[in-house]
């Protein structure tokens, strides 16, 4: 009984009594400033990201910081623009930074306030050796394999975009004809060769990573990692056809790796009681305007190390990726069409009269089987091959 006992009283603690939770640290109409990114030296323009932070309750997830003046500037007053290129993203020219120099990131707002980072010394980033992938009965795992031969490194950021070919389940040659009710009424070629329309039957699609990916040889002897980065479920959509992976590898000073360790836990390691509690997270940025105004983020000197890889379908054999789609057969008259065909799309012709005149064509309840572009773009990416 007392056990019964313990496990109704824990469950009330747990489910019973839930207020609504509403933070006592005072916000900043505007949210507070958040800065994400790396000055870059070497290959790779510096990409700066400046947003502002939200609300629990706020229905956007991310407010862009526009119009804003960012510089890299050096030591010796030295200063590298950057220009606004895409939603609060600010991208420089590809530079090559003096080695012996300090440099930091300087920002002025719209509202006049002026941001600047600690001056940081430029770490040169290893090779990336090789991205690896391991295929089980959870589906596929990638791994990034890195070394430092002079064990200098130690500290590692990693980010990737993943792209991905696939095709719609079915062809498409065949769109309605409808009257003047908007009603189908039959169907015809979409296309006068009256050839299957391949603009919508391959796509591609793209997603960045949005886990902080971070790594540490801190405790080993020698500088060498071996971590998994993407895991891919069986009969996923990404591997139906051809995937690749982009993967961005930075070298960390140990601050700013100590700095995304803390935001990795608050952002992905909160929800129960025995998470992590919510640290603080303010890093090497400050506000000179106002001192006492909490800045998010940490601005680091990286030189950054890039490697794609592909994995076709062809090298899973019984990866199994289906989207589930169904056809029927309709005679291709309007009657028929009325009653079966509403909120179908059709397909291709099952049925020819004289004259190549459409006596039955097939037609599926999702327009997903036919059209990839409801979940992809039909244009090829300039490294697909």
């Amino acid at each position: 009984m007392k056990k019964i006992a313990v496990c109704i009283i824990f469950f009330f603690v747990l489910f019973g009594c839930k207020e609504k939770f509403n933070t006592k640290i005072p916000s900043p109409a505007t949210g507070y400033l958040v800065v994400e990114g790396f000055i870059s030296s070497g290959q790779s323009a510096t990409e700066i990201m400046l947003t502002r932070s939200v609300k629990l309750y706020d229905s956007v997830d991310v407010i862009p910081e526009h119009n804003a003046v960012v510089n890299i500037e050096s030591e010796t007053n030295e200063l590298f623009p950057l220009s606004e290129t895409g939603s609060g993203v600010y991208t420089s020219d590809i530079l090559s930074l003096d080695d012996a120099k300090k440099y930091r990131l300087q920002i002025r707002t719209q509202d006049n306030k002026e941001y600047l980072s600690d001056f940081a010394t430029f770490k040169k980033t290893p090779d990336i050796d090789s991205i690896s992938w391991i295929r089980d009965d959870n589906g596929v795992k990638i791994y990034i394999n890195t070394h430092d031969p002079t064990n200098n490194t130690r500290y590692y950021h990693w980010k990737f975009e993943e792209t991905w070919e696939f095709h719609s389940t079915y062809n498409s040659s065949l769109i309605y004809i409808r009257d003047q009710n908007f009603n189908p009424s039959g169907v015809t070629y979409r296309n006068v060769s009256q050839a299957p329309d391949t603009t919508i039957f391959k796509c591609w699609k793209t997603v960045n990573s949005t886990n902080i990916t971070i790594g540490s040889s801190e405790k080993l002897s020698k500088d060498v990692i071996y971590l998994p980065l993407v895991s891919i479920e069986p009969a996923s959509v990404e591997l139906s056809v051809l995937y690749s992976i982009n993967v961005r590898q930075y070298a960390l000073s140990h601050e700013a790796y100590i700095f995304f360790q803390k935001v990795k836990k608050n952002t992905e390691s909160l929800g129960s009681i025995f998470d992590a509690q919510p640290s603080d997270l303010q890093g090497n940025i400050h506000c000179v305007t106002d001192p006492s105004e909490i800045v998010v983020g940490y601005i680091d000197i990286s030189e950054e190390k890039i490697k794609r890889i592909f994995i076709n379908n062809s090298e899973l054999p019984g990866w199994g990726y289906s989207q589930g789609c169904v056809q029927t057969i309709l005679d291709n008259q309007p009657d028929s069409i009325l009653k079966y065909g509403v909120g179908l799309s059709p397909m291709v012709p099952t049925a020819l009269g004289p004259f190549g005149v459409i006596v039955k064509f097939s037609a599926t309840p999702d327009q997903n089987c036919i059209d990839c572009t409801l979940k992809g773009t039909n244009m090829r990416p300039s490294f697909w091959p």
